[in-house]
C-alpha cells in the first residue's frame, strides 16, 4: 500500500471507526445500531410465525428487507417517500440488495415457515449507507433467529444461518484504490464499488461502476483485495458484538 493519507487521516486500506450496538431497540426481536464514521444505520429484525400466502405449505421461510433514509440524515432535508406517494428507484434497489445479501446466508428450510423482515433506517448519512445496512442487519437477523428458537418456532437443533455476511465500499480516487469511502470521497471517485462477502470469504455481490475512466483488471483485483480485508475486520466486529 502507498503512504497516501486521506482527508480524515486514514490510510487507503483503513476502515472508518466502526461500532455495532447490539439490541439497540427494546421492541424488535433483533436490532443493531451500526456506526461507520459519521454514517449511522438502525437495523431492526421483526420475526413473524408464518409466511406469505404464496409460500404457505412449502416448508420454507422467508427473509426480506426494507431500506429508508430519514429526512435529515443528509445535509438538507429530503421529503419522506411515503409523503411523496412513491418509493424511489434507489430505495428499491438497496432494499433488494440487503434482502439478497441476508438470504445468501440463510437456509430457508431450517428457518421453517417463518418470516423475518429487516428494516434498515439511515439516521445519518456520510457514504456507505447500504454496506453499513447489510453489516448491521446481519447482527439483527442473528438475534431474531435466536428469539424464534427460544419461542420454539425454529427447531432447537436447526441451523438456519449458514454463514455471516458483511459489506464494504471501495473505490478509486485520483488513480488510487481506497477502502470504505466517506461521502466526499464517494462523490468524487473515478470508480465506485460495493462488495458483499460472507464470513468464509465468498462473494455474494459486487456492484462496480466506472464514474470516470474505465478500470482495468489489475485495479479490479486491488479493489476486491481491499474489500476482502475490510470485511474480515467487519466480521470480527460482528462476532464481538454477538459475544462470539
Amino acid at each position: 500500500m502507498t503512504d497516501i493519507v486521506r482527508a480524515d487521516g486514514r490510510a487507503i486500506d483503513e476502515l472508518r471507526p466502526v461500532t455495532i450496538e447490539r439490541g439497540w431497540s427494546d421492541q424488535a426481536e433483533g436490532s443493531a445500531l451500526i456506526s461507520c464514521g459519521r454514517t449511522k444505520v438502525l437495523c431492526t429484525a421483526s420475526f413473524t410465525n408464518g409466511v406469505p400466502r404464496w409460500m404457505s405449505g412449502k416448508g420454507k421461510g422467508w427473509v426480506t428487507a426494507e431500506y429508508a433514509m430519514l429526512p435529515r440524515s443528509t445535509n438538507e432535508r429530503m421529503a419522506r417517500e411515503a409523503v411523496k406517494g412513491k418509493i424511489g428507484g434507489r430505495t428499491h434497489e438497496i432494499s433488494r440488495l440487503v434482502g439478497r445479501s441476508l438470504r445468501a446466508v440463510v437456509d430457508m428450510k431450517a428457518l421453517g415457515e417463518n418470516t423475518i423482515v429487516i428494516d434498515c433506517d439511515v439516521l445519518q448519512a456520510d457514504g456507505g449507507t447500504r454496506t453499513a445496512a447489510i453489516t448491521g442487519a446481519y447482527v439483527a437477523l442473528f438475534d431474531a433467529l435466536e428469539w424464534g428458537r427460544q419461542q420454539k418456532f425454529i427447531g432447537q437443533k436447526a441451523q438456519p444461518l449458514t454463514d455471516s455476511v458483511a459489506a464494504i465500499s471501495v473505490g478509486i480516487i485520483k488513480g488510487v484504490p481506497m477502502l470504505d469511502l466517506a461521502y466526499t470521497e464517494d462523490s468524487s471517485a473515478e470508480t465506485d464499488m460495493n462488495v458483499v462477502v460472507t464470513g468464509r470469504g465468498s462473494f455474494v455481490e459486487v456492484q462496480g461502476t466506472a464514474e470516470g475512466a474505465p478500470f482495468d483488471r489489475a485495479e479490479l483485483n486491488s479493489l476486491l483485495d481491499l474489500a476482502l480485508a475490510g470485511t474480515v475486520t467487519l466480521t470480527e466486529l460482528q462476532n464481538a458484538a454477538l459475544g462470539r
